[in-house]
């Protein structure tokens, strides 16, 4: 069983890997970005008291030599296994956009969806709408629901939907139905961290996205007391392959929440560049500023971190 104050921990693994990829906002350096925030999240690890698998990642031993599935991480101690993303948004970081993070979700083995790298179809929502959700019904009836739940009008409503092509339909639709929409240029999984945090403005997210985010949503609107349904969204016959082979036979099949984390997690995120969840990474004189949360499902405590970092002062990593 992990110890509480392990997600504490972890926090200053992904303080570290957005600390690196910040150096890089808006220098077009997308791949120096990504592999920044990489190499320090792997450096970071070496600290910390734990014998972690991997097991969402940043791809295969065959697509990266760091933090790939199956690696182990840590320096010895409690059984864990990690879903993690270095730096969600490395696009968003090379151009200076808004939202990108750097995130951690630990689990006791065997709590994390085994999701391939292919797409789903998703909607998430905060605690206030949390069972009140349905991904076979439409939009409209979701965004009605939702305005029940919450005591208000569907034109109060505010909808995080990923800016591409194939969403015209939704878009659409949402828009008719009264509910205001915030298009994202990258990074649905920001969107879905934002419905946890009522300041946000941000009501739910709907649309089709990556599959591996989708998990690592999850796992933080898990802590958090939200809500997210989730179905199969492959593009290509390899990612339909990728499905087949991970056991996923029916691809029309909608997934819950409790089914994407089915146990007890904890999860930590670091902003690199300030969005509608946390803010980014300042430079100051002698150091930076960091803003980071911290959850742990099974309490649902949410703690928002500002943490002053020392350049003068070397880290223990």
């Amino acid at each position: 069983m992990m110890d509480r104050n392990l997600a504490l921990e972890v926090v200053r693994v992904t303080e570290a890997s957005a600390l690196a990829s910040a150096r890089f906002m808006g220098r077009g350096d997308e791949a120096g970005a990504d592999r920044a925030a990489v190499e320090s999240m792997r450096r970071a690890f070496n600290a910390i008291a734990v014998s972690a698998t991997v097991v969402i990642g940043e791809g295969t031993p065959e697509q990266t030599s760091e933090l790939y599935v199956g690696e182990q991480v840590g320096s010895g101690g409690t059984v864990t296994e990690l879903a993690l993303d270095a730096l969600e948004g490395a696009s968003i970081c090379a151009t200076g956009g808004p939202g990108a993070l750097s995130i951690i979700a630990i689990a006791d083995p065997d709590v994390f969806f085994r999701c391939p790298d292919t797409y789903m179809e998703k909607i998430a929502v905060g605690p206030d709408g949390r069972g009140v959700i349905d991904i076979d019904r439409s939009p409209t009836d979701n965004l009605k629901a939702l305005a029940d739940a919450k005591q208000v009008y569907v034109e109060d409503l505010t909808v995080v939907v990923l800016d591409r092509p194939r969403h015209q339909k939704l878009i659409r639709e949402v828009r008719a139905a009264g509910a205001r929409i915030k298009l994202l240029g990258a990074g649905d999984l920001s969107g879905a961290l934002a419905t946890t945090r009522p300041e946000s403005g941000v009501d739910m997210l709907i649309g089709i996205g990556g599959g591996l985010q989708g998990t690592l949503a999850a796992a933080a609107l898990r802590c958090a007391g939200g809500d997210m349904q989730v179905r199969p969204m492959p593009m290509t016959s390899d990612e339909r392959d990728a499905c087949y082979a991970a056991g996923i036979t029916d691809l029309h099949r909608k997934y819950t929440l409790d089914e994407l984390i089915h146990g007890e997690v904890m999860f930590a995120a670091t902003g690199v560049t300030t969005g509608d969840f946390l803010e980014g990474v300042r430079f100051v004189r002698g150091g930076a500023t960091t803003s980071s949360v911290v959850m742990r499902s099974k309490t649902r405590t949410v703690r928002y971190i500002r943490t002053t970092h020392r350049f003068d002062s070397k880290p223990t990593y």
